[in-house]
């Protein structure tokens, strides 16, 4: 048995075909051999009232034996249930149903057909299933060859591959020139030029171009920290930052420069250690031209040209524009010198 939609002698059938044959299996009931009376009227569900000659199989989909026979523009399906019914259609007429309409009943008649026991999920394919199968089970059946990752789908590691050891990035930006291995990242680095936020919250009027950062705004409603380090009890509604914090037990830094020994806990922080070597300062402040090479740095310049003092002191009405001088001012209140490391 094969599916039908794939089968040598399907590659030809006529979808009307096609999808007369998927219902008898699935209802078990004679059919109308006609098909031009069934284009004319335009019936979908006439034989829905026959009986029924064999037990019924509502699970059916494209899958019938592979043993059609075409002579003379002649088609002529043995039902695999054996119950004697021919679906002999005679001479299939080229001015019946068109084959874009029968197409879409096909598709209707298939799709969405598979379900996930676990959730809601559903879908055309199997295979699609059994893909989204793996995200409640937690199996990852692809292996690195090369390093201890594994991956749900290969097209993720394929991606991983050439991320990670190739270093091939065939995906490029026409307008700066971004390269990236996965395509998904280049489709939400262009958002970067076309403004586009596709991911609103429902609870204010945030907007973003990553689903990751909605999902963190939105802890700061519910202010649910679900994920905990078990060394410190610290808490946080990110796995991604319990991740790094874990670090800071364990001592891994696992992002290298490649032009000197410097190594860090952080991406970002390799990021800014870089800039350093290459001399770049790409943060440019649009009120007196200050450039940085680290976007916070312009961050906090600028509340010099807004007066923005975020930083408030719990025991006064002392506030400052960076954290660093509300520490310094906290430690009068304690009667204490803050030691700051000049290195």
């Amino acid at each position: 048995m094969s599916a039908i939609l794939k089968s040598p002698v399907s590659r030809s059938l006529p979808f009307g075909v096609i999808l007369t044959s998927i219902q008898h299996l699935r209802n078990g009931t004679t059919l109308s051999a006609d098909m031009d009376e069934r284009s004319s009227t335009g019936s979908e569900t006439a034989m829905d009232d026959r009986p029924a000659i064999h037990p019924v199989d509502e699970t059916i989909g494209s899958e019938i034996l592979d043993t059609g026979r075409q002579q003379n523009n002649e088609w002529d399906i043995p039902c695999e249930e054996k119950c004697g019914v021919d679906l002999d259609y005679g001479h299939f007429p080229a001015q019946g149903r068109s084959e874009q309409t029968d197409k879409r009943t096909v598709k209707r008649t298939l799709e969405r057909r598979f379900e996930c026991t676990e959730c809601d999920y559903r879908s055309a394919s199997k295979a699609n299933l059994v893909k989204h199968t793996r995200t409640h089970t937690g199996e990852k059946p692809y292996q690195c060859d090369q390093c201890e990752y594994s991956a749900a789908q290969k097209c993720n590691l394929d991606t991983h591959i050439m991320a990670k050891h190739t270093k091939d990035k065939p995906y490029m930006c026409g307008e700066c020139g971004y390269r990236t291995a996965d395509r998904s990242v280049l489709t939400v680095h262009m958002r970067r030029h076309t403004g586009v936020k596709p991911y609103e919250c429902d609870q204010c009027d945030y907007s973003t171009a990553h689903k990751g950062n909605l999902d963190r705004h939105k802890a700061k409603h519910t202010g649910e920290k679900p994920y905990i380090c078990g060394e410190c009890g610290y808490r946080t509604a990110h796995k991604s930052k319990l991740s790094i914090h874990i670090r800071r037990h364990t001592g891994e830094k696992p992002y290298k420069c490649n032009h000197c020994d410097y190594s860090s806990v952080r991406k970002s922080d390799l990021d800014r250690h870089m800039l350093k070597h290459t001399g770049e300062k790409p943060f440019m402040c649009g009120e007196c031209g200050y450039r940085t090479a680290d976007r916070s740095s312009l961050t906090i310049h600028m509340r010099r040209h807004t007066g923005e003092k975020p930083y408030k002191c719990d025991l006064c009405d002392y506030s400052a524009a960076k954290k660093s001088h509300v520490d310094r001012h906290m430690a009068k209140h304690r009667g204490t010198t803050l030691l700051v490391c000049v290195w």
